[in-house]
């Protein structure tokens, strides 16, 4: 049984780039602690005015000034417009190399690829062009490139880049080694997880659902496969294809999302918000202990009626795998009426994270990525299906592109995601590499030694690249180095 439902609202435009802290730079170091200063001795002229909503624009306004004129004439300006120049170049098919496949989306396979310049890996996930223009779904796909551009979280995949090929559109994002929690549940042993690895991916899930609650955000889709495993075993949040954006003070309508997973007042098609999410984090705590999902066991034969009926009606069991903290998070969490479900109350998120099952989860921490997971994954095992079991998409027949689809193409198709794309670019020190050829000594010749042939300084690849788009000037000693032998 899939998912079903699509979005009644569709997601904020994607954000402004952002300028990156690599090109900062040390200009305005001065500045910025004289704007302090001033921000000090404010006092007087703020008169009646609040300090704290003050304090930014003394500090703007101060800035924008000749701190800025002198930022504008430095070198860490240049840099900063290099980088934005190298940001905004066309990203295709031949930017990645393309490895082993290792699932499937809804409208396509998903497949590992490196990128080119840099070797950063990621997951390619594919929308084949025909198969969205069949289920017409357009919108659905807009509306997870978007919300993907919108999320900056590291419990949330990453959208690097957006580019298409003759056959479909692509999304490059973070690569998640580690598979998903559903294979480390069903496929390694005894079904279910100890406790503690249960309450540690809890916790990761809880400030991912925060982190997207912040930006007015459901995601609706929470379940083992759509959790993923990083190299060092920490989780993030995959697939957000039925996610929303809620305006705010409103609520939102609609059947979306997987059958056993769907909390009773999305099947009773009533108005919620966030409320869904937390009963799909009550199921996911369950299935990772117990080893099945609450209303349906691994492989049961069941209708779909059946599983809404019990979602409505029945009280989930536990086992004694649940401790007295477990038990009371999962019931709380699984409360049928939204009003009375944790983190549907009071603080919200703030009264899931008190809830004494993560007492021993300090939460900074974890946030600040300094806490070691229970379980960290083989770098020479593969946890997904093999190649060959994977089922293959049929082709689609009857559906021809043209030229009204060109219009959905230029809104998917924006190349890099300025926030992703920068932090690969410092994580490679491919920045730095172009800096450092900037500070290359100039060639001289000693005209003693004018016979002797001169080698050419070396380039790296990004110099190259600058300099064939005029954004660095070529050194003219250079120029005139093969005249001169």
């Amino acid at each position: 049984m899939g998912r079903a439902g699509s979005p009644r609202l569709s997601a904020a435009p994607c954000p402004r780039s952002r300028v990156p802290a690599a090109a900062a730079g040390t200009a305005g170091a001065g500045a910025a602690a004289a704007a302090a200063a001033l921000v000090c001795r404010g006092r007087e002229p703020l008169g009646q005015l609040d300090a704290a909503e003050s304090a930014p624009r003394v500090v703007h306004n101060y800035l924008s000034g000749k701190p800025f004129e002198e930022y504008q004439g430095s070198s860490y300006f240049s840099r900063f417009l290099q980088w934005k120049w190298l940001e905004r170049q066309p990203v295709r098919k031949n930017t990645f190399r393309y490895y082993r496949v290792l699932g499937k989306g809804g409208f396509g396979e998903v497949c590992a690829c490196q990128v080119r310049a840099t070797g950063k890996m990621y997951a390619c996930k594919k929308l084949e062009k025909k198969r969205i223009k069949r289920r017409k779904g357009e919108a659905m796909a807009l509306n997870e490139k978007r919300i993907l551009e919108k999320v900056h979280s590291r419990f949330v995949v990453s959208l690097a880049y957006t580019y298409e090929t003759k056959e479909s559109l692509c999304l490059v994002l973070t690569i998640m080694n580690g598979g998903d929690l559903k294979f480390h549940i069903y496929n390694l042993g005894k079904p279910g997880f100890d406790e503690q690895r249960a309450v540690f991916y809890a916790a990761e899930v809880c400030c991912g659902l925060e982190d997207l609650q912040k930006e007015r955000i459901v995601y609706r889709d929470l379940k083992p496969e759509n959790i993923l495993l990083d190299d060092r075993g920490h989780v993030r949040i995959s697939d957000l294809g039925l996610a929303v954006e809620i305006p705010e003070g409103q609520t939102i309508q609609g059947r979306a999302g997987t059958v056993g997973y769907m909390a009773p007042e999305v099947l009773n098609n009533e108005n919620y918000t966030f409320s869904p999410d937390w009963w799909g984090l009550g199921c996911l705590i369950y299935e990772m202990i117990q080893g099945h999902s609450p209303f349906k066991k691994f492989k049961e034969k069941v209708k779909r009626a059946e599983v809404e009926r019990r979602v409505k009606e029945d009280t989930e069991e536990y086992s004694g795998r649940f401790s007295e903290d477990a038990v009371s998070i999962c019931s709380m969490l699984l409360t049928k009426n939204p009003k009375q479900r944790l983190g549907c109350m009071g603080e919200g998120v703030a009264d899931v994270k008190g809830h004494p099952v993560f007492k021993d989860i300090n939460f900074q921490r974890l946030e600040a990525n300094t806490l070691e997971p229970p379980f960290c994954p083989d770098p020479h095992e593969v946890y997904c299906k093999d190649v060959a079991d994977i089922d293959q998409f049929s082709s689609v027949r009857g559906v021809y592109l043209d030229s009204s689809d060109n219009a959905f193409y230029s809104q998917f198709v924006t190349g890099c995601v300025p926030i992703p794309w920068q932090n690969e670019m410092i994580e490679s020190e491919c920045f730095k590499d172009i800096n450092e050829s900037e500070r290359e000594e100039s060639v001289t010749l000693d005209p003693a030694e004018k016979a002797q042939p001169v080698p050419k300084p070396r380039r790296s690849f990004l110099y190259r690249l600058f300099a064939r788009g005029g954004c660095i000037s070529t050194d003219p000693s250079e120029e005139e180095l093969p005249a001169q032998r």
